[in-house]
């Protein structure tokens, strides 16, 4: 969707920096093992007590297949899209972790923007100021009333974090690539006319208050 313009001049060109996550799933089964019978013992005189009648279940030696994840298209909404995991790392008040959280950060917008839920980025973002609540009441409009979004996807694969010691608020400049953005009805049919993808550099700022980190404002840079 259409980024706010923000005009600064406080950065510097921004170093490439690739970002990279790779997600990794162990299934396991487990499998019983018969017992051995007992040699029967020779006797002329004493009947073998009967067998027991009671029935053991076995245990099921198959996984429960995970949820497949599928994009939206025009034939309905993306399902079971993954939700963003943050990092220990950007848990931490320090230049490393403040990296990693705008990381996950703008993930949690492209979860949003692809699933239609918003709970990740509102966790993270002070949505009382006028970016924040322009991106919130698009989201939730085109997801009204059985409309979807396909497409849309954020990857920030430069980010340059403008760090000062016991800053109040910390400030970053991240290169935002974001996908197509398609727009459906309920019934399928095309809504609105296409977002087309973009590159472009966002300001953020971000603050660390009650142990955590927490994003107070952002939008494009200009000039």
């Amino acid at each position: 969707m259409p980024r706010h313009s923000f005009m600064s001049s406080t950065f510097v060109r921004a170093r490439p920096a690739v970002l990279a996550l790779a997600l990794a799933m162990l299934l396991s089964g487990c499998q019983g093992g018969a017992t051995p019978s007992s040699s029967p013992t020779e006797t002329s005189t004493t009947t073998a007590p009967p067998a027991s009648s009671a029935s053991v279940p076995e245990a099921s030696a198959t996984p429960s297949a995970p949820a497949v994840y599928k994009p939206a298209d025009a034939q309905g909404k993306a399902q079971n899209v993954p939700v963003p995991v943050m990092p220990e790392l950007a848990k931490e008040n320090s230049k490393a972790g403040l990296e990693a959280f705008i990381g996950y950060w703008y993930a949690t917008f492209s979860y949003a923007t692809e699933s239609g839920d918003l709970g990740p980025w509102t966790a993270t973002t002070d949505t009382s100021n006028s970016v924040a609540a322009a991106y919130r009441t698009a989201l939730e409009r085109n997801y009204t009333q059985g409309r979807w979004m396909a497409g849309g996807h954020i990857s920030t694969p430069a980010i340059e974090v403008n760090w000062t010691p016991g800053a109040a608020v910390q400030e970053a400049r991240v290169q935002v690539i974001q996908s197509e953005i398609q727009y459906f009805n309920s019934d399928g049919t095309a809504g609105k006319d296409a977002t087309p993808a973009s590159n472009i550099a966002e300001a953020v700022f971000i603050k660390f208050t009650d142990g955590s980190w927490r994003v107070t404002d952002n939008g494009m840079i200009v000039g």
